[in-house]
């Protein structure tokens, strides 16, 4: 369980409904790869933003060794709180060993500022999102263009945000069908992180990740959507699809994408490969540090604990979010991803992570790391 677990925000799964109820997440496993390849690529980067929010989803691990995956669990009711976030996004993109860049994002610390007259605009908000494309960068470009000013539009916001964002997903995957200028046969997979003063909802289609980093634990905010994962596989062959080697009908290695119309029925009929997005929501507290939006380039290489530990350890060098995630990218690039790099950080505070102190009875005082606090946990909870 995270430190101070009485005042974990709460947590749902939420399918578009605006229920209050919350729910459970899956444990999420994954290796990490070492390499020892030294070589500094240049990276593209951009400058951090600043506007205002907290988050989420827990994982025990050991920090002394990244590579440890987290997992989910059910937060206790809402506390009340003046807790109010402060957004602070830095984010890095990087092709890698690809020919090309088929990745986009967007980052946005202040959603009123950004939408100006639009009415109902939420304060603080902040959206952000990363958009990895595949067989061309057209289908990407259009839905970070795109989905915000659907999300804003739809009728049902401000009133039901989730209802809002699972409607936008299926316009927007509608709209690019219908662009004779673009090419519909091209695809991408959808993460974005939409925050209304302390709410925070994660909207995912594909195989990016939400990964929010709550006292130096890992707390996955998204599921990969893989072809082969239990849920996804019953829902795909009940809908005619097939898996081979993984991969959807033979051709695709993610479950959940917009665009890819090649492989879809005709607009209003159930595909195996779906654009409906999974959403979770999460009341940000001030045990909530940072969300790290990342690209399957990142978590092919590393697991939401090592980019946890790394970001957390950073921020509290030169608490500069920009940084971060420029050194994720790096350390992927290391680690030899073979696919573009996209990663944002965003952190929920101006101040960098405190060091955690436990302070045993007497008059001595000893203090402890985040790793090693961790550490201790994880060996308490029989988790090592």
């Amino acid at each position: 369980m995270a430190g101070d677990s009485d005042n974990s925000p709460q947590f749902s799964d939420i399918g578009g409904d605006c229920s209050e109820d919350s729910g459970e997440a899956s444990l999420v496993k994954d290796e990490a790869s070492e390499n020892e390849n030294e070589s500094k690529p240049t990276l593209n980067c951009k400058p951090p933003r600043h506007s205002m929010s907290t988050a989420t989803f827990v994982s025990p691990a050991n920090l002394m060794d990244y590579d440890h995956g987290g997992i989910g669990m059910r937060s206790p009711p809402d506390v009340k709180s003046s807790f109010l976030p402060i957004f602070r996004s830095g984010s890095c993109a990087e092709k890698g060993p690809k020919p090309s860049m088929e990745d986009v994002h967007i980052c946005i610390d202040n959603l009123p500022q950004y939408l100006g007259e639009v009415a109902d605009a939420p304060l603080p908000g902040a959206f952000y999102g990363v958009f990895d494309g595949h067989g061309g960068i057209d289908a990407a470009s259009f839905v970070r263009e795109k989905l915000l000013k659907l999300i804003v539009e739809d009728s049902f916001f401000p009133v039901c945000h989730e209802r809002a964002i699972k409607s936008a997903f299926l316009k927007t995957d509608y709209a690019f069908a219908d662009d004779s200028s673009l090419d519909i046969s091209s695809g991408t997979t959808v993460l974005t992180a939409f925050i209304s003063g302390r709410k925070m909802i994660v909207a995912n289609a594909g195989d990016c990740r939400a990964v929010l980093g709550k006292r130096g634990r890992a707390i996955e905010m998204s599921k990969d959507h893989k072809p082969n994962h239990t849920s996804e596989r019953i829902r795909i062959e009940k809908l005619g699809g097939a898996i081979y080697d993984g991969y959807l009908n033979g051709q695709l290695s993610v479950s959940r994408a917009l665009g890819d119309w090649h492989m879809k029925e005709p607009k209003g009929s159930a595909s195996p490969l779906s654009a409906d997005p999974e959403l979770q929501e999460v009341l940000l507290t001030e045990d909530d540090e940072f969300l790290i939006l990342g690209c399957d380039g990142l978590w092919e290489v590393m697991t939401s604990q090592c980019a946890v530990t790394m970001v957390r350890r950073e921020l509290m060098l030169h608490n500069d979010p920009e940084l971060c995630s420029r050194e994720l990218v790096r350390e992927a690039l290391k680690r030899n991803t073979c696919d573009n790099l996209t990663v944002v950080v965003i952190c929920f505070s101006p101040d960098p992570p405190p060091r955690i102190e436990i302070a045993p009875a007497g008059r001595v005082r000893r203090s402890i790391s985040a790793e090693g606090l961790n550490l201790l946990k994880g060996a308490l909870e029989g988790n090592l």
